[in-house]
This record gives C-alpha cells, sequence and structure tokens, in this order.
C-alpha cells in the first residue's frame, strides 16, 4: 500500500514552552505565567503557548496515519533545536519531508524511520528539528502497523525480536509545583512511581541544608501510607531536584550520599530514586560525578538510586551514560532523540546493559505522542513509562494507562 499524500495541521500541546535562561536568570512568577522578557531566540515571552504539529499520512485505502511533532517544555535551552512553531516548520514538512513519502510503498517501521531520521535538509545541510523527526516517525509507525491491519506495539515487537508485554508498564506521575494536591490524585489512582516533584529551587523547595526535601519526603511516605488503596500498595518514590544536591553540598559526593542514606531512612519502606542530584555544565563531567555517586551508593549500601537527566539528551549520551554507570537509571527524553526509532534502541540499550530504563518525555507533549509512546513501553518493556502530557496528574495518567489497556486486550487479537 502506497502512501497518497501528507497532510500538517497546527496543534497545541499539553503545557508551555518555558524561556529556562529568562528563569535561571530570576524571572518572577505571576500566577501561571512569569513577568520580564524572555532571553532565548524565538520567544515572545518567557512562558509561551505549547506547539505542536500533527503529521498525516493518507494511505491509498483512505485511512489516516499519523503522529505529533513536539518538543520539550525548555526548549532552545541546553544545546537543544530552537524554539518548535508550527508556523515555522510546517513549510519545512511540507516542501521536504512530504516528497520523502508521497507516492511510496510503505515499507518497514525501521526502513521509513530512517529515511526520516536520517535526511540532510536542502535548506540548512543538517538532518532535520528533534521535533520533525519525532513526530514524522510516529506516523511512519502508525503507516507501518494500518499496513499490515495490527497494533504498532506489535510492528516494534516484530522487527526488533520482541514481545509485547502481557503487563502494564509502571507509570510515573508528575505533579509540577503543586507537589502535594497532586500527589493525592497519584496515590489514590494507584501511580507507580511518584511524584517528581520539581524541587528546582534551593531555598524555596529544597533548603539550605535540604531540610526542606528531607521534610517532604516524611510527608511524602506518611501520606502514602494514609492514603493508599491497599496494604499492598507500595509505589516508588522518584524526585526530581534539578542539580540542586550539588548546589546545597558544594558538589562533594560524600556529603551527597550522606544526605542521601538521610532521604532513604525518611522514605522506609519505600524505595528512592533521586533525579539529577547534581549538574556538573558539561556533559563529561556530569558523567564523572554520576559514576562516582553511585559508586559511593553502591559500596555503602545506601540504597538510593539515582537517575541521569541532565546532559543525557541523545541516544549517543545515553550510551557513554549507561556504559561508564553513571546513575543507577536513565531517562530517555523522548523528543530529544529524535526519531522514536533512536527511543525504542535507547530502551534496548539500557536493558541489555542493565542500566535501569525511563521511558520519559515532557509534559509539552500531545495526546498522539503520549499514545505512541504507551505503544514503545509494551514493545520495548522500560522499567517505567512517564504519564504525559500535561502537569494535572488526572489526563496523562489517564492517556497512558488507558492505551497500554487497550493493547492488553487487543495483542492476542489483531
Amino acid at each position: 500500500m502506497k502512501i497518497k499524500k501528507v497532510v500538517c495541521s497546527a496543534g497545541k500541546t499539553g503545557f508551555f514552552f518555558d524561556d529556562q535562561k529568562a528563569i535561571k536568570a530570576g524571572a518572577i512568577a505571576d500566577g501561571n505565567t512569569y513577568l520580564g522578557n524572555p532571553v532565548t531566540e524565538g520567544f515572545s515571552s518567557i512562558r509561551q503557548t505549547g506547539e505542536a504539529i500533527s503529521v498525516l499520512f493518507v494511505l491509498e485505502d483512505g485511512e489516516v496515519a499519523y503522529g505529533d511533532c513536539a518538543a520539550v517544555q525548555y526548549s532552545g535551552a541546553g544545546g537543544r533545536d530552537p524554539l518548535f512553531l508550527a508556523k515555522d516548520f510546517i513549510p519545512i514538512i511540507n516542501e521536504e519531508v512530504a516528497p520523502l513519502f508521497v507516492g511510496k510503498e510503505i515499507t518497514t517501521f525501521r526502513e521509513m524511520a530512517k529515511t526520516a531520521d536520517c535526511y540532510v535538509s536542502a535548506r540548512t545541510g543538517k538532518i532535520l528539528h528533534t521535533a520533525i523527526r519525532y513526530g514524522v516517525t510516529q506516523a511512519c509507525l502508525d503507516a507501518a502497523a494500518k499496513n499490515k491491519k495490527t497494533l504498532m506495539a506489535k510492528i516494534i515487537a516484530q522487527e526488533y525480536g520482541l514481545e509485547v508485554s502481557d503487563k502494564l508498564i509502571p507509570i510515573f506521575s508528575q505533579s509540577g509545583d503543586d507537589r502535594y494536591t497532586n500527589t493525592d490524585k497519584m496515590i489514590l489512582k494507584g501511580a507507580d512511581a511518584l511524584p517528581h516533584g520539581l524541587f528546582n529551587n534551593v531555598p524555596a523547595k529544597v533548603g539550605n541544608n535540604g531540610e526542606k526535601l528531607a521534610e517532604y519526603v516524611t510527608w511524602l511516605r506518611d501520606r502514602i501510607i494514609k492514603l493508599r488503596p491497599s496494604q499492598t500498595y507500595s509505589p516508588v518514590i522518584h524526585i526530581d531536584v534539578y542539580g540542586t544536591l550539588g548546589i546545597v553540598f558544594n558538589n562533594n559526593p560524600e556529603k551527597i550520599a550522606g544526605y542521601l542514606k538521610t532521604l532513604e531512612e525518611n522514605a522506609g519502606p519505600f524505595l528512592i530514586r533521586i533525579e539529577g542530584p547534581v549538574d556538573m555544565g558539561d556533559r563529561e563531567k556530569q558523567i564523572q560525578a554520576l559514576a562516582q555517586l553511585r559508586q559511593i551508593l553502591d559500596e555503602k549500601k545506601i540504597n538510593v538510586q539515582i537517575v541521569a537527566d541532565e546532559w543525557c539528551n541523545t541516544y549517543e549520551d545515553i550510551v557513554l551514560f549507561t556504559d561508564r554507570k553513571a546513575g543507577h537509571m536513565i531517562q530517555i527524553k523522548t523528543p530529544d532523540l529524535g526519531g522514536i526509532n533512536n527511543t525504542i534502541e535507547a530502551v534496548l540499550y539500557c536493558k541489555n546493559k542493565n542500566m535501569g530504563s525511563y521511558l520519559g518525555g515532557t509534559c509539552n507533549e500531545t495526546n498522539r505522542s503520549a499514545e505512541i509512546c504507551a505503544h514503545i513501553g509494551m514493545a520495548a518493556h522500560p522499567d517505567q513509562i512517564l504519564a504525559k502530557p500535561g502537569m494535572g496528574v488526572d489526563e496523562g495518567y489517564m492517556i497512558i494507562y488507558n492505551e497500554m489497556s487497550r493493547i492488553l486486550a487487543l495483542k492476542n487479537i489483531i
């Protein structure tokens, strides 16, 4: 079956684009926005509406396969591709991507994904924006599944020599700044890992000596015990600290490890993971710091898992962090990897190397990209998958949970 036409539609994401540089420089929050002027190129305000592009493959039989191009909340920061605005990138998709597929036979997902992911733009001489590659390869997967009249998860499993999971992948939910009320939602819904927490400021959230975070972990443990739907419910406590422990303890790994021991005690009986304990400002330094911290934790038998995030964005980064044991788990930030073929391969690489794999992404995605990530999760078996998009808990959890449930119901039928 051939692809008859490629159509684009502008869309919205489940959250916002935020100018990280302006926020780090001290932009003042004002309700759900920020006061001041943006500093990152392309931004018209410090916080602006998240945008997406649906790429729709119209097939010969009248069906439509599609995926959503989306970028992370902090676009344009940390070496990422520039701000992703629909008006700027729809013309590129129409002029450069569409001709790669219109009138062509649907082959395998991996072959079509490689076409999109490796294409070098005639305009720039570079590969396409990560968001374009993310959405177009989603459409490729959907087209391959519709061509064979089966599930996207089964296409991935068939092409990578895998088996579709016979149970749901553990779901990790994120709270944003509403780390109390939103946590209640997570507990009541039975989220497998929670709450992310957004601990990105030392004096206001973590505490100058880490005391505020320690108090929160104690509160969280008690809240889980009070509200849990059953005595068997035992979620992982997973908190992102955005490098702030490095600030509090002057990047001293022994002192950070000692503090993590306190968090382990406060979290008990629940396992605790700390994402991004330090931010060394450089990939190599980050790898060294996380590898050293993991070694100390393991040697001292401190049962806290650290999760790599900062400076671990691309497939190549993930390989380096994994090979050097820079952490116990890697967050695979799906839009940052470009084509979803890279996401699949990153999960499999982590698993083959006994590194924890967290199929993550961003609150700034869409329902469609989240649904397709659910298919990736059910085929590739990461250790956990992010409930996305948005920061409201209910919507993102529903999207991921329900799509995985549908896959379970249909995997032996189609």
